[in-house]
């Protein structure tokens, strides 16, 4: 017993003890235990505790290794088994720490997360805590720096002018209410509805958005019963003006390189507590969208997509501008009565609800449709007069007509109608295809580009149509050829109402005696990008806003008569007919190639892209992949397909697990069902994405 207190040169005591070193940062202490290397985490522990002296509920609380960057979380492993020695130091701290999580609509809400789960797990019970379904499709990004920008004054003009007066949330537990009652804890009922029913006001029959169901029995009902579910205007432009836009394709692939890695935990990736980051829809395949039982996720995916466009993070045109400067305004004007009047109660919005189910069930490229009939006896074909052209270097464009025909992935192309039966003069097999719209209503130009591709790259074909109707019967023809689907597929139809429905939308109002006078309400700044504003620069600050409010209004005519509901469905769809919608960017090297070009990654394919341009280059389908491997200690990723030579590139600026994660993310997403439960399989995610499990 005289040795115990004898140390040795190495540390240790001569009864082979040692001092371990331990920060607790709720107390600010730190405390050394003599432990030897057969003890277990949990002893640690619990000798901590007993040494502290402090009566407290220590049940969150876990070991932290700075050095190792690592959470000790299997307390039956002993120090010897975790490496552990005398030199390590070790935090004892909490696992659920505040975030202030910035949600699409952009703005704040302070969530206590669990910082020892692995990130992807985290979101799961971020989005249980906001009843959004199918959390698998959002994901935290840090926030992006304005290199123009201080840091300082960036940070303190964006918390001054965005911040919520929301709740604490902790995922499974109380609600901390921060608004008016400052401080106040309530319990709140389950917030995750596992059954799925829709819930509906008693005493007008109107339905309750998920918010309302949730905080029924708290104070929060009183406040602000729809804070996540109601889309708020933005209440000055400044607001869009201070915020980062990204000016080239180089400056989107930066934003993309702060995605956090789905398969470690928070404090791993250097988060620390309060920091903001931001919960975004990260894959754009949004599966089973039903405004029945997603009010909140519609409106959270209505939000990122009108702050996508007015940040100018999607390219669109300035008729499809107005269309969704149009639908915004209409939203707000909605929103503004659901406040003031429960919801617009009537009977005659569940009505609404249901009828936007039936016309505006999206069936999203991500997904599968619940009644998929698959092939028919007799495949539907296109034949009529279209003009084709095929741009060479040094030639201006000139379409020729053709008689062209469509039938399943392949279009034929004849001089004459009745050379249709002889040998055609070009055909063009459309499977693997990009297809990319040009439309200008006001010009009835109706054109639809193809890359088709070839063993060397793409070919440039150009289809014109003379007409809307047919523009749409091509357009979702040539769509569905691309993903290897003939017009026999169930979606065809679907995909021409849609593309009907979205050029209708662009209409000018044939009758400018009905358009409403202008008031004061319309913003236009709070409703169009800054691109189309600098278009009259020139022009007197009252001038520009009455024209841009005067073609708001008019496009406003071809909304005005939608329930909110189906306006953000309509915003969303339009959102996602746009030809940049869902590409993904990233900065890589190609093998053989000379400079820096990017990867673009959508929820079905890969595109290899011009930097400057942003032209697809080549584009290689998931369906055609017969696996991927990463070699991490060159970031090189690459890719095999079944019938093409395999694909290579090294990821610049950017850390090869976040595109290996896309890659494998929209894979998992891929094998969704409608007829599974709701429960995710989180191991086969990890296995997909994680790159080493």
């Amino acid at each position: 017993m005289a040795l115990d207190g004898i140390r040795m040169p190495d540390g240790c005591y001569a009864d082979g003890t040692w001092e371990l070193k331990m920060h607790v940062t709720d107390l600010n202490r730190d405390v050394s235990l003599r432990v030897t290397g057969e003890i277990h985490i949990g002893g640690v522990m619990l000798k901590l505790v007993e040494k502290l002296d402090v009566k407290k509920d220590w049940s969150d609380h876990a070991l932290w290794w700075e050095k190792k960057k690592t959470w000790l979380l299997k307390t039956h492993w002993t120090l010897d088994k975790y490496g552990i020695q005398a030199d390590a130091r070790l935090l004892f701290t909490p696992q659920h720490k505040l975030l202030r999580l910035q949600l699409p609509n952009m703005k704040h809400m302070r969530v206590k997360v669990n910082f020892s789960d692995r990130v992807f797990k985290a979101v799961s019970d971020i989005c249980k805590t906001f009843n959004i379904r199918h959390p698998e499709e959002l994901s935290l990004l840090r926030k992006p720096r304005d290199p123009k920008k201080k840091k300082k004054k960036l940070e303190e003009a964006e918390e001054e002018t965005l911040e919520l007066e929301g709740p604490l949330l902790t995922p499974g537990s109380d609600v901390i209410y921060i608004g008016p009652v400052k401080g106040s804890i309530y319990s709140s009922p389950g917030l995750y509805s596992k059954t799925m029913t829709p819930t509906y006001d008693s005493r007008d029959g109107s339905p309750l958005s998920p918010t309302t169901a949730w905080f029924g029995d708290s104070p929060l009902s009183e406040g602000n019963p729809s804070i996540l579910a109601v889309s708020q205007p933005i209440s000055s432009p400044d607001i869009v003006v201070k915020l980062y836009k990204p000016q080239s394709l180089l400056d989107k692939a930066k934003i993309n390189q702060g995605w956090l890695d789905s398969s470690r935990s928070l404090m791993e990736q250097d988060v620390k507590e309060n920091e903001v980051l931001l919960l975004r829809f990260k894959y754009h395949s949004f599966f089973d969208l039903n405004p029945k039982y997603d009010a909140i996720r519609v409106n959270q995916l209505y939000e990122q997509a009108k702050w996508a466009i007015l940040l100018e993070e999607i390219e669109c045109t300035e008729e499809e501008m107005m269309m969704f400067a149009a639908l915004q305004y209409h939203i707000n004007k909605l929103s503004i009565m659901s406040s003031d009047n429960h919801m617009n109660n009537s009977e005659k919005e569940v009505d609404e609800v249901d009828a936007a189910l039936s016309d505006l069930e999206i069936t999203l490229e991500g997904g599968k449709t619940s009644n998929s009939l698959g092939d028919i006896t007799s495949i539907p074909e296109l034949a009529d007069y279209v003009k084709v052209f095929k741009p060479k270097k040094l030639t201006l464009k000139g379409y020729k007509q053709y008689w062209c025909t469509f039938k399943d992935i392949t279009i034929s192309c004849y001089k004459t109608r009745e050379e249709a039966h002889g040998t055609p003069a070009h055909q063009m097999n459309l499977r693997g295809c990009e297809v990319t719209p040009d439309v200008n209503i006001s010009g009835q130009k109706f054109n639809i580009k193809l890359l088709i591709p070839v063993a060397d790259g793409m070919n440039e074909i150009w289809l014109r149509c003379d007409m809307e109707k047919q523009y749409a019967q091509w357009m979702a023809a040539c769509r569905l050829a691309s993903k290897g689907k003939t017009m026999a597929d169930s979606s065809y139809n679907l995909e021409v109402q849609n593309i009907l429905s979205f050029l209708k939308m662009q209409h000018l109002n044939p009758d400018p005696q009905i358009i409403e006078p202008i008031t004061t309400d319309i913003n236009p700044e709070c409703l169009v990008s800054p691109r189309y504003l600098k278009k009259y620069k020139n022009k007197q600050p009252g001038f520009v806003r009455d024209l841009i409010s005067a073609r708001i209004l008019e496009a406003h005519q071809n909304v005005a008569q939608m329930s909110l509901i189906e306006a953000k469905m309509r915003f969303i769809q339009a959102w996602q007919s746009l030809p940049e919608f869902g590409i993904t960017h990233f900065l890589a090297k190609f093998q053989g190639g000379k400079k820096d070009e990017l990867i673009g990654i959508t929820y079905n394919r890969l595109i290899r892209m011009d930097a400057s341009t942003g032209d697809a280059i080549k584009t290689w389908r998931f369906s055609n992949m017969k696996q991927w491997n990463v070699n991490w200690e060159i970031k090189m990723v690459t890719v095999e397909f079944a019938d093409e030579p395999s694909l290579s590139f090294i990821c610049a600026e950017v850390d090869c697990k976040v595109v290996h994660e896309f890659i494998g993310g929209y894979i998992f997403l891929s094998t969704r069902a409608k007829d599974q439960n709701e429960s995710l399989d989180e191991e086969m995610f990890y296995k997909l994405t994680s790159g080493w499990i």
